[in-house]
């Protein structure tokens, strides 16, 4: 079906019976047989084994992927990146359309919204660290509330009803399609929230309705206070300091969300992919330093000692945590030294920390890296082919039509110069080393070219030199067993 074949006067390509008869293909695939994907997207490139001014031209037949029957978008995007097979989202056609509808169409409108949230961290970066200051209060001025004050507004107004009605949105979306997942056996959970930008969003969301509850400002203003839209007064005394630790987890969260801008660029995309897929490594080697910590804080609180830093379970794992990470003030191991067996202790928990799971940990990185390194730049693309389905459903149907239009599907491509060939691709020329080529892939045939007249018989029908020399190898062996027999 994807082999192209002419006769001197037209060209013949089974590429629109295919997606026309059977317009969920690649769904099957991905979901049956998806070792056939790759020869599928082989069979709609064509390349020329001619090459110009080192350049190779090269037809790419996309439409069926871009657009369905009914010339709206195709699902095909959407199938591969469920399918989230890094391997073939890294082939040529995959990569060529999927890059058509980035540069073209997705990436305009992911960089407003990315632009908007951008604008919104500015806002809540000069409230809450730039224009507050909490260590001189007596110097805080009216203009400097006012505008803590108004930006605080704009986050409350602008960032928190957008973050609301998203969560709301995806939460009724999920319920409605019955898209969830039992979590703990019994707990359904919607399945956006398995996305590390919405469960971020909603930790965030949840911060910033805390932070409202418990806006200083808002329980100073029936307060007596000497300037306007203080947050210092007596009703705020018990309240400020859980406000600004929740200030304090949302400004990360922003910092966070806003990663995803390095969809913009493979090679950092790629990088902060590896950083999350080797993670769970470091949380390994967490886990394996608080079980440590525990142990020896409980067995050092055990021992008869009169050291102040080692009073207790928790002082002694407070200690123990600050001789881990390096921070444990020199001056106080002369008394640990003075007490034989809390020496014992501590230099063995050194020792299990230092030299055996560090090194552990950097061999664990180091294989982790190694396992993915091969296929990060396919994860950064089904990062990016996912961010393009979501942002194609906010396109709206004149913009998509347009889009369309300038594709010019319509258009026949030509194989060469003067030779017009086939419709519905999109033409790009490459390095000539890239793809080296030196048959041509269509297969062309002389003679009559009514339609009546049957197919001709092709040449290589028997299979070419492989099947020869098969044949060759069957004879041989035919012909030594007859030699031995008697």
């Amino acid at each position: 079906l994807l082999t192209i074949r002419a006769d001197r006067d037209n060209y013949y390509y089974g590429y629109d019976d295919l997606f026309t008869r059977h317009p969920e293909v690649i769904q099957r695939l991905c979901a049956d047989a998806a070792t056939l994907l790759w020869p599928l997207l082989d069979g709609l490139i064509w390349r020329s084994r001619v090459a110009v001014a080192g350049q190779r031209r090269v037809n790419y037949y996309v439409k069926h992927l871009m657009q369905d029957g009914e010339g709206k978008v195709n699902k095909a995007m959407e199938w591969l990146a469920e399918n989230k097979d890094p391997k073939i989202i890294c082939h040529p056609a995959v990569v060529m359309f999927s890059d058509v509808f980035w540069g073209q169409l997705a990436n305009k409108y992911f960089l407003i919204g990315r632009l908007y949230f951008l604008f919104m961290l500015v806002v809540f970066l000069a409230s809450q660290s730039i224009l507050q200051n909490h260590d001189e209060i007596e110097k805080e001025t009216e203009e400097q509330n006012i505008a803590i004050f108004a930006c605080r507004l704009i986050i409350y107004l602008g960032s928190l009803t957008r973050l609301i009605f998203q969560q709301i949105k995806f939460c009724f979306t999920d319920c409605q399609e019955g898209a969830m997942t039992k979590v703990i056996g019994f707990l359904p959970v919607p399945n956006y929230l398995f996305s590390f930008q919405q469960f971020g969003s909603l930790v965030l969301t949840i911060c910033l309705v805390l932070m409202l509850a418990l806006e200083p400002i808002v329980h100073c203003i029936s307060a007596e206070t000497e300037k306007l839209f203080s947050p210092y007064c007596n009703a705020s005394e018990d309240i400020i300091y859980a406000y600004s630790i929740l200030s304090a987890v949302a400004m990360l969260l922003y910092w966070l969300l806003l990663t995803d801008l390095t969809v913009f660029s493979m090679r950092f995309s790629a990088f902060l992919l590896v950083i999350g897929r080797v993670a769970s490594e470091v949380g390994l080697f967490l886990g394996a330093l608080i079980y440590l910590i525990a142990a020896f804080s409980g067995a050092i609180s055990s021992l008869k000692q009169n050291l102040s830093d080692f009073a207790g379970m928790h002082w002694s794992a407070l200690s123990l945590w600050e001789i881990a990470l390096g921070i444990y003030p020199s001056s106080h191991f002369s008394s640990v030294i003075q007490t034989e067996f809390v020496m014992i202790a501590v230099s063995l928990f050194v020792i299990m920390i230092a030299i055996f799971l560090l090194n552990l940990l950097i061999a664990q990185l180091n294989g982790a890296y190694q396992v993915v390194y091969e296929d990060m730049v396919g994860y950064a693309r089904l990062n990016r082919a996912q961010i393009i389905v979501t942002t194609l459903e906010q396109v709206s149907q004149k913009r998509w039509f347009h889009f369309l239009q300038n594709q010019k599907f319509e258009e026949r491509l030509e194989f060469g110069e003067g030779d017009i060939g086939l419709p519905g691709g999109l033409q790009v020329t490459e390095p000539a080393n890239a793809n080296p080529t030196t048959v041509d892939s269509i297969r062309r045939f002389g003679g009559s070219t009514s339609r009546t007249m049957p197919w001709p018989e092709e040449a290589n029908l028997d299979g070419g030199d492989d099947d020869k020399f098969e044949r060759l190898e069957k004879l041989i062996v035919r012909a030594t067993k007859n030699m031995g027999a008697p």
